[in-house]
């Protein structure tokens, strides 16, 4: 039987809730179903209005719940709950995600096998099977960025030259080093959350794992996936595109190269993130003008809406 003995516990699972009542129930369940090491779990409640505090009380009540009147984003929400964790490692799982196959056990046994990764990652799939790729990114760089920006990385999204940040094709099937993993299944042990100083509360939405990942490969730390450690990731399967999402997501990128970019190479990096959305905006426009395209409107809008808004990105935080 599965323990999350607050007294014992070998790792922490860290769960940032938001309006994801019935999901979040969910992942608490897996939890419990698939996993026999002994764990405790904190979850923050960022002030939903969906009942999913009062739902978690009463359906887990060995839960440590932190049910706040303020939404502290995920960075913020973590910096809460850290504290109140006893475990050596530090497990942060979304709400949206389902643990299949004792991935949790996996996950944690595959860290203590491989100490010099400090921080390590699994699979993730959608509902129906397929892959998720966003369970680990390759680090932005000046190719990168010239590749997304000239739509490359669209045109040819399954070669890992021009799509590296997604490591193209790459299904997520074997161990592998990576820069960044995926701040929806991520374990790190306690001792480097707390010498890296956790998330930069700078990153309140999107970033705050890249950042986090960054900075612990600068200091020695090599992230790792392995794909025997799996689970359903909902997140993005039907995610159709907002223009507010997407500034937040630029600023991010914008400070991200503003601190992980060399000196030499940050003014590039800027300019080619900013001809993103430009080379976007021109390309959905003549498709939005083709007759028969009325599909691409919501991009196009979108889009639109995010170039007239490139004050509110275009230096990051």
């Amino acid at each position: 039987m599965p323990s999350d003995r607050p007294e014992t516990p070998e790792f922490s699972v860290v769960i940032i809730s938001y309006n994801t009542r019935d999901m979040t129930l969910a992942c608490l369940s897996s939890i419990y179903e698939q996993t026999s090491r002994s764990f405790e779990i904190v979850v923050v409640d960022n002030a939903s209005s969906d009942g999913s505090a009062d739902a978690i009380r009463q359906l887990f009540p060995r839960v440590k719940l932190l049910a706040e009147s303020i939404n502290h984003g995920f960075g913020g929400a973590h910096h809460l709950a850290v504290p109140q964790c006893k475990a050596p490692f530090l497990l942060l799982l979304n709400p949206d995600t389902v643990v299949l196959d004792e991935a949790l056990d996996k996950l944690v046994a595959f860290a203590q096998s491989r100490p010099s990764a400090g921080i390590w990652g699994g699979r993730t799939l959608f509902a129906d099977g397929r892959l998720n790729p966003s369970s680990c990114w390759h680090r932005q760089t000046v190719w990168s960025l010239f590749c997304r920006a000239s739509g490359l990385s669209v045109v040819f999204q399954n070669s890992a030259v021009f799509n590296p940040e997604s490591f193209g094709n790459w299904q997520r099937d074997e161990v592998r080093e990576v820069d960044i993993v995926s701040g929806c299944f991520l374990l790190i042990s306690r001792e480097t959350w707390d010498d890296l100083g956790g998330f930069d509360p700078v990153f309140r939405m999107y970033g705050e794992e890249a950042d986090l990942c960054l900075r612990a490969g600068a200091a020695g730390w090599r992230p790792t996936i392995t794909p025997d450690a799996t689970i359903v990731h909902y997140g993005g399967a039907s995610e159709k595109v907002r223009s507010d999402k997407l500034v937040r997501l630029l600023k991010a990128k914008a400070e991200l190269i503003k601190r992980h970019f060399s000196v030499r190479t940050q003014g590039i990096g800027l300019f080619l993130l900013k001809l993103w959305p430009l080379s976007r905006n021109v390309a959905l426009s003549i498709l939005n003008s083709l007759p028969g395209t009325s599909r691409f409107d919501a991009a196009y809008t979108a889009w639109r809406d995010v170039w007239r808004r490139r004050q509110e990105w275009e230096n990051g935080f």
